[in-house]
């Protein structure tokens, strides 16, 4: 159940443009909120309001909850682009069931850039008294505290194994088609982790990734779940992995090796279908190549889909995220039949692994990602992460093969950690 949360009373919002202030990251205090791609995106911080929720209500009622903040806000915005103005970071859990639940956090700070631009929003509750004079503003991180030396637990490969072996079992019996199963490896730092000190190599080594932190869950995923941009709508899909081995010419085969596997092009189009149904149900028009293509990141590559549409009527970001997820490209297909097979056989909570991770504005549009590549810091021991990776099972899977995927799933969080 959702814990209840009084709206704010009317917001008070202002953002203007201001110089360009560098790097993002490196302006962000600690804690804060991360969403930066490119060099773009947004750092957040400060706290107005917030509302918790669970259960499988939990993104209907940060939704509820949304409108009712934004139907009495008052909003000076100067910039008018994706992000300035009045917005709010969230994350919700994978699972209906898990502890996890989810939040919308509405920051006091946001400090963005994108095409060009760099804008300063303030965010105040009615009762703050006077605003702040943004023009006067200065923003300067403190340096990221180093995590140290961090130990890892090892996977257990045997049971990895068999979890696979048993879920491609169902699959020849015809219980489902294709689930995504998880693993969850323990980490522990030296020091309390200052989620800065991670995120600035994730943004470094993965700038084609989105580099996110919202309440302890991090990481740098190149899967978009739903961007809503003035009626357009665009889901990248990805499902369908291989390990890149760092030869050019290796990596050129084994792209093209990808590109006709049997067995990856059908993980990618279930996955495929899963969003293009749900976009199909909200737009006029829905466009979705006849071919996948081969995404490269530095350490895997991906058959990927952008599926785009133009919303046919009023349907805000968050409402299609609720729709979408899960996916059958972190959950499989048919999703109920596989949500089972995953909770008989994960043995974990994945709390927010895998689960919605964005931002949303005043006019319900904004941009959600899966939190994939990700990791989350414990509540009650900030030395103490999980991190996390998952892989789509299918018919023609191999437990050895899903295994080294999953192992290569796993670098960008421990070498980020200095692991190797």
């Amino acid at each position: 159940m959702t814990v209840q949360a009084a709206a704010p009373g009317a917001l008070t919002v202002r953002s203007v443009e201001i110089d360009d202030p560098g790097d993002l990251l490196a302006a962000l205090p600690s804690p804060g909120v991360s969403w930066v791609r490119r060099d773009e995106g947004m750092v957040a911080w400060g706290e107005v309001a917030r509302i918790a929720t669970s259960g499988a209500s939990r993104i209907d009622d940060a939704s509820a909850w949304w409108r009712a903040v934004t139907r009495h806000a008052v909003v000076r915005d100067d910039v008018h682009t994706r992000g300035s103005g009045l917005i709010a970071f969230g994350s919700f859990s994978f699972s209906d069931a898990s502890a996890a639940g989810g939040a919308l956090i509405i920051p006091r700070y946001v400090l963005g850039r994108r095409d060009g631009r760099a804008w300063f929003t303030v965010i105040s509750a009615s009762d703050d008294g006077e605003m702040p004079t943004l023009g006067d503003a200065r923003v300067v991180g403190s340096t990221p505290a180093p995590v140290g030396a961090v130990t890892i637990a090892e996977g257990d490969e045997a049971a990895w194994n068999a979890s696979v072996a048993a879920a491609i079992d169902r699959i020849a019996r015809g219980a489902l088609e294709k689930v995504v199963l998880a693993r969850a490896v323990r980490a522990r730092a030296q020091r309390p982790v200052d989620v800065r000190s991670l995120l600035a190599p994730l943004a470094r080594d993965y700038p084609m990734c989105w580099t996110f932190h919202v309440d302890g869950l991090l990481g740098a995923t190149p899967e978009l779940l739903a961007r809503v941009d003035h009626g357009l709508v665009t889901s990248r899909v990805l499902a369908g992995t291989i390990r890149m081995t760092g030869d050019d010419m290796g990596d050129l085969a084994r792209a093209a090796a990808l590109a006709r596997s049997s067995k990856d092009r059908e993980e990618h189009e279930y996955a495929v279908r899963s969003v293009t149904g749900v976009l199909a149900a909200h737009c006029g028009s829905v466009n979705v190549p006849e071919e996948p293509s081969v995404l490269h990141l530095p350490n895997v590559m991906h058959l990927a889909t952008d599926v785009t549409g133009v919303l046919s009527h009023n349907v805000s970001s968050l409402e299609l995220v609720r729709e979408l997820h899960p996916s059958a490209a972190v959950c499989g297909t048919p999703t109920l039949a596989a949500a089972a097979v995953i909770d008989e056989l994960e043995c974990i909570d994945r709390g927010r692994y895998a689960g919605p991770v964005g931002w949303i504005d005043a006019a319900g549009d904004g941009e959600w990602c899966i939190a994939l590549r990700a990791a989350e810091v414990s509540e009650t021991d900030a030395s103490e992460l999980r991190l996390f990776a998952g892989c789509g099972i299918v018919a023609a899977s191999d437990p050895h093969d899903e295994w080294a995927e999953s192992e290569a799933k796993l670098e960008p969080m421990r070498n980020a950690l200095g692991l190797p």
